[in-house]
């Protein structure tokens, strides 16, 4: 199956293990528990209740710590593409930008960064509007 090019629209991931099989098994193991502790009140009943409660949240834990861990690694990246890409004026100014912005600086190309620091910096742009003013879109296909 061939990859739509990735835009604003799309650039979120779907990943059919995660989203589908683990999260939606674990809400039909949650239910289900439930259910089996309303039917059969006892405590490896409510055992069940916690061990699907604790399922999910780490499942979520390990997914979050997967991510903060690439958005450090991405931080990093886009901290070394500033220093080749920036005039003087702005590299001086690239530390300003927070964790959020040089993510979303990520999915601009080369050609735009310049114009797009400096907009971000006059205008503190958030995440969504530093991606919704990206023209030539820089695809991540890397995300967790």
């Amino acid at each position: 199956m061939a990859q739509s090019e990735q835009n604003l629209a799309n650039h979120a991931k779907f990943d059919p293990a995660f989203h589908g099989f683990l999260f939606v098994g674990s809400l039909v193991m949650l239910v289900a528990s439930i259910v089996h502790m309303v039917q059969y009140p006892t405590w490896w009943s409510a055992l069940g209740i916690f061990a699907a409660l604790w399922l999910i949240v780490l499942m979520f834990k390990v997914r979050l710590y997967a991510m903060k861990v690439q958005d450090r690694v991405i931080r990093l990246e886009e901290r070394l593409r500033l220093q080749t890409l920036l005039p003087e004026p702005l590299r001086a100014r690239a530390s300003e930008l927070n964790e959020g912005q040089l993510i979303a600086l990520r999915f601009a190309s080369d050609s735009e960064i310049p114009g797009l620091v400096e907009k971000t910096l006059a205008g503190n742009l958030d995440r969504k509007a530093i991606k919704e003013s990206v023209k030539n879109w820089r695809a991540d296909n890397w995300r967790v």
